[in-house]
């Protein structure tokens, strides 16, 4: 995998795309309502209340469902929906996600939780792919509980939070992990956690941050807002807005350019999520990210 080459494309398209939807006039429309479908960790972190101010102020009504980022990326680039929600790019070359345009808006993290009663706070990123890879398997190897860690993953191997794992701590997307529990979506996954003492897995900081989860430190730093801001924590991702590009419909480029509005990114900070614009500097820091996880050697199939 050509990771650089495949970054350096992306970061090409996401500011071409972000950059024409924001010259975009924001007036007003009094037309049918918009359909937004995705994964629930983009809907958490920002749809919500966007899609509330922009009822408020235009009347126009602003329909969210879930489904996840595969769904969202496919169904707006098909046109079956008018905007998805993805946390992940898309997948390069793949025959029903071409179309998709993809416009970066935030910021997320990956976070690792835990039951809130687990006595482990804090977790490195060599132990992290040490879980994941089935070499530590007890939480007294972390300084817990003499009990087996049973891990929680999402099936499959395109979900966003999946996909963005594979690449940020393994630099790839085939990994294979070793896991007790594979779940669909990034809500069963921290409900599982909620009632498992001893459940460990992966999920956006926006989601867990709704749930009486502990989220664990990352080499002793936290998903703190202006840790992400600052690509002081290690694990963070964009999160986009995903539509059919200059063939989208006046009512989609308009709520497009409200999201990346001076307006629009009071509002995501208001959520407490990193504006995309808010945090240009992480783009290249994504490098990094790559970098340490492909010199990290300790990979298997």
């Amino acid at each position: 995998m050509n990771t650089n080459i495949n970054f350096i494309k992306l970061v090409l398209i996401n500011l071409i795309m972000l950059f024409s939807f924001q010259s975009v006039a924001n007036t007003e429309d009094k037309g049918d309502g918009i359909l937004w479908a995705g994964c629930g960790i983009t809907k958490k972190a920002f749809m919500t209340e966007l899609a509330k101010a922009y009822t408020a102020k235009t009347g126009i009504e602003v329909t969210l469902t879930g489904g996840g980022a595969t769904k969202g990326i496919r169904n707006a680039a098909k046109g079956n929906i008018d905007i998805g929600g993805a946390c992940r790019a898309t997948l390069p070359g793949h025959k029903d996600e071409r179309a998709a345009h993809q416009i970066p808006v935030a910021w997320d993290a990956l976070v690792v939780v835990v039951n809130k009663d687990n006595p482990v706070n804090s977790v490195t990123f060599k132990e992290l792919q040490k879980i994941y890879l089935g070499q530590i398997t007890n939480w007294k190897q972390l300084g817990g509980d003499n009990a087996p860690i049973e891990l929680y993953v999402r099936k499959g191997k395109h979900s966003g939070v999946g996909r963005t794992l594979r690449e940020l701590v393994f630099a790839n997307y085939e990994q294979n992990f070793k896991a007790k529990f594979a779940v669909k979506s990034s809500g069963p996954l921290e409900k599982g956690i909620l009632k498992n003492l001893y459940g460990i897995g992966t999920t956006g900081i926006s989601s867990a941050k709704r749930r009486a989860l502990k989220i664990l430190k990352l080499e002793d730093k936290e998903p703190t807002y202006e840790n992400i801001k600052k690509g002081e924590y290690l694990l963070y991702r964009p999160l986009y807005l995903v539509t059919k590009g200059p063939k989208s419909e006046e009512k989609v480029k308009k709520f497009i350019s409200f999201a990346l509005s001076r307006e629009g990114k009071a509002i995501i900070r208001k959520a407490g999520t990193v504006p995309y614009a808010d945090a240009m500097s992480l783009v290249m820091k994504q490098l990094q990210q790559y970098k340490r996880a492909r010199d990290s050697g300790i990979f298997s199939e």
